[in-house]
């Protein structure tokens, strides 16, 4: 007679990044079989689909990404199911949802039921037993996996590398402008159409009125602003208090002026728009099982993190064990 059968153990695969593409690729990931680890420096999962609550007022800020839109059938198919559940619905236009009840939603539910590891960050990568080490800044014991998944934009991903010894052709092409974002709080409500504002010229880019979306409270009367590209990028290194009482002034210009700002933060996304991506869905390298996806691979959209991080995981998913 033979032995009992020996169970096989799953691949274990470590995603350093919880945004959108991070959290696809887990999920396909661990619907396949694998093992999944993820983990990120901030304090709770989405990258750029951010969220900041307000202690005083209750009030919650997508200070990051506004909206999600669909181009092609897996995202499409995401959407329709993310709003049967009541985790996205429209906004602003015909065909864009936001998120409900705030922008990190999509990403906490491909998240769901996986390790996810928040306030964790990774600081070098080594291979070891024909796998990798994981060193974390955090007090904890090196984690070991078969497998690395990056999906921090691209100059992060870049320092981790280089920080490792280590290359994965195609990252560097990936670039980004920066977006500084202005959270405030108005008390009395700012006098334009629609859900949104957006300016044609000026430091603003858009104006988004958080009391439009779905499922959150209409007052205080709260926004969210972005400032343009090329203004983030002149400003790119000003304290946040400096940018904060520019971006107030610049918005009380468009309204010919004062806006009776109850409260103001000013936030920075140094990698915030994608300018030129690495020309493929994502980048792998089969010898040292590593790979980079994001939306620095497809280009400055939801959708393509996503799609991005599917095609990764279907990378791993046909060459590891």
């Amino acid at each position: 007679m033979t032995g009992p059968a020996q169970m096989a153990i799953p691949a274990q695969v470590a995603i350093v990044g919880a945004g959108m593409a991070g959290a696809s690729a887990a999920r396909r990931l661990h619907e396949a079989g694998f093992s999944v680890a993820v983990f990120d420096k901030g304090r709770q999962p989405g990258g750029r689909m951010a969220n900041r609550r307000d202690r005083e007022s209750g009030l919650s800020f997508d200070h990051g990404a506004q909206v999600m839109r669909a181009h092609g059938p897996a995202f499409r198919a995401r959407l329709a199911d993310w709003e049967a559940r009541g985790l996205v619905a429209p906004y602003e236009a015909p065909g864009r949802v936001t998120a409900v009840p705030d922008m990190t939603a999509p990403v906490r539910d491909l998240l769901a039921g996986l390790d996810v590891q928040v306030a964790r960050t990774v600081t070098a990568l080594a291979r070891a037993d024909r796998g990798w080490r994981l060193t974390l800044a955090e007090a904890g014991e090196d984690r070991h996996f078969d497998a690395v998944v990056l999906t921090l934009p691209g100059p992060q991903a870049l320092r981790l590398l280089a920080a490792s010894g280590l290359a994965l052709p195609g990252v560097a092409r990936a670039t980004y402008a920066p977006c500084w974002s202005l959270m405030l709080t108005c008390g009395r409500d700012l006098p334009f159409a629609g859900d949104v504002l957006r300016p044609a010229d000026g430091p603003v880019a858009a104006l988004f009125r958080e009391g439009a979306k779905p499922g959150r409270p209409t007052a205080p009367a709260a926004y969210t602003v972005h400032a343009t590209p090329d203004w983030s990028k002149t400003h790119l290194e000003d304290t946040p208090e400096a940018v904060r009482a520019a971006l107030l002034a610049a918005v009380a210009d468009l309204f010919g002026g004062p806006i009776a700002s109850l409260q103001a933060r000013a936030h920075r996304w140094r990698y915030a728009l994608v300018e030129e991506t690495c020309g493929a869905p994502c980048l792998y390298d089969p010898v040292q099982r590593l790979g980079y996806a994001g939306d620095g691979c497809l280009g400055p959209r939801i959708e393509a993190a996503h799609d991005s991080g599917l095609a990764l995981a279907d990378r791993l998913i046909a060459d590891l064990p």
